[in-house]
């Protein structure tokens, strides 16, 4: 059994390889995967595709958590996932891949990220202090997101931290799971 830390990334699905956050979501895949951590995310395409092919590129591990019940128009995982485990839906998909998580980085999406934003932080926000695992969100929406729910409904803001960008997430995360970023 591989003991090697995963790292489940959520995004956009809607990206394209023409665009710099797919550029980005391929860089933190790469550096993540060099440091010596595993990939998870949902498998598909967009930003899920984007890490995917930088994980693979750095010779990591990449883990797809797909949802065919859900998605039955999309023909299975992305061309770079090794390890697909399907969930029955939504809930369970994003369950596995906070489950297996031992930490999260969140890159631009949509609703649906804003969701695995939200749930990555309630789980830490449900850990001790002490067992919290490293989540990350990526871009100055995410920021201002947090910062309205750290003033209007109370949330610890010690449970996720904002950056600029995917690669200062990589950092932070590296760090944080005491692995050596790659140079």
């Amino acid at each position: 059994m591989d003991e090697s830390p995963v790292i489940s990334v959520f995004g956009s699905s809607a990206i394209t390889p023409e665009q710099a956050d797919w550029r980005a979501a391929r860089h933190l895949g790469r550096i993540l995967a060099e440091a010596g951590a595993r990939v998870a995310t949902g498998g598909y395409g967009g930003t899920m595709e984007a890490v995917s092919e930088g994980a693979a590129s750095g010779g990591g591990e990449v883990i797809g958590i797909t949802a065919p019940n859900v998605f039955p128009h999309r023909a299975g995982p992305n061309r770079f996932v090794r390890t697909e485990i399907p969930a029955h839906d939504i809930y369970e998909r994003d369950r596995y891949l906070l489950g297996m998580a031992s930490a999260t980085v969140t890159l631009p999406g949509s609703i649906g990220t804003i969701v695995e934003f939200s749930e990555a932080w309630r789980e830490a926000l449900l850990a001790p202090p002490d067992q919290r695992k490293p989540h990350v969100a990526v871009g100055e929406n995410f920021r201002r997101l947090a910062d309205l729910m750290v003033a209007e409904f109370g949330v610890d803001p010690e449970a996720m931290t904002c950056v600029p960008t995917a690669a200062e997430a990589a950092r932070v995360v590296l760090e944080r799971l005491g692995l050596p970023h790659p140079r």
